[in-house]
């Protein structure tokens, strides 16, 4: 019965007690908080380490993403060198072959010029065994046409077939040459004779023995000629 009336008084004392936050004059420093137990740093260590672990896995995972990342750079890089490499080898083959096909077309183009040229070439000169034969033709016409017992009707006849046949030789390129200069050209003249005068100092056409024609700008039958000297002291 003691011990009941005691534990009731306890019970009244701890009740009528002010609290710690009331009893405490005003400015006093407050009480240290009270430490947890250790249940309770376990678990915040516990938390702390498990934090720890993830981050570390998201950094190793980040990690890897970048050397996935590199490798693929670099093989997108060993690609794009290989790529270009490609690349200029196709346009130096292809400037290669560019190069051989202008070639292969001037060639083509210098040959049929050359065809063209030895087939104009031939047709023109290809009558000029024929056309010697017209002229000593047209020669011994010339000569009946200087006979000076021909008749006239004669001489009109000769005249006329004369005129004829030179029309017919020029329709075929033949043309007379001419040197109204009287300079001796041993390119388009032969010397049968040759004789000394006074007063020229080059060599000078004194007589035409027998006309010269060109065909085409080229020496069909050079002109006979008589050329003069220039007398020696």
């Amino acid at each position: 019965m003691i011990n009941e009336d005691r534990k009731i008084q306890d019970e009244k004392d701890v009740l009528s007690a002010p609290s710690a936050e009331a009893a405490a004059p005003e400015g006093a420093i407050p009480a240290p908080p009270v430490e947890p137990d250790s249940a309770g740093r376990k678990k915040t260590s516990e938390h702390r380490n498990h934090k720890n672990n993830k981050d570390h896995q998201k950094i190793k995972s980040l990690k890897a993403e970048i050397e996935a990342l590199k490798k693929d750079l670099e093989q997108r890089t060993r690609e794009a060198a290989a790529a270009r490499e490609e690349v200029e080898t196709a346009r130096k083959e292809s400037l290669e072959w560019k190069d051989r096909t202008l070639r292969a077309m001037a060639d083509t183009d210098n040959f049929r010029k050359r065809l063209e040229r030895e087939k104009d070439e031939f047709f023109l000169f290809s009558l000029s065994d024929i056309l010697k034969e017209f002229l000593q033709v047209i020669d011994n016409l010339e000569r009946a046409l200087d006979a000076r017992d021909a008749s006239d009707g004669f001489r009109e006849g000769v005249e006329l077939i004369c005129r004829q046949m030179l029309d017919l030789v020029g329709k075929r390129g033949v043309t007379l040459i001419e040197r109204p200069d009287g300079r001796f050209d041993p390119n388009v003249h032969q010397a049968l004779l040759t004789e000394e005068a006074e007063g020229i100092e080059e060599p000078m056409i004194g007589e035409e023995l027998q006309k010269g024609y060109m065909l085409n700008d080229r020496l069909l039958r050079p002109a006979l000629v008589k050329v003069l000297m220039p007398k020696k002291n």
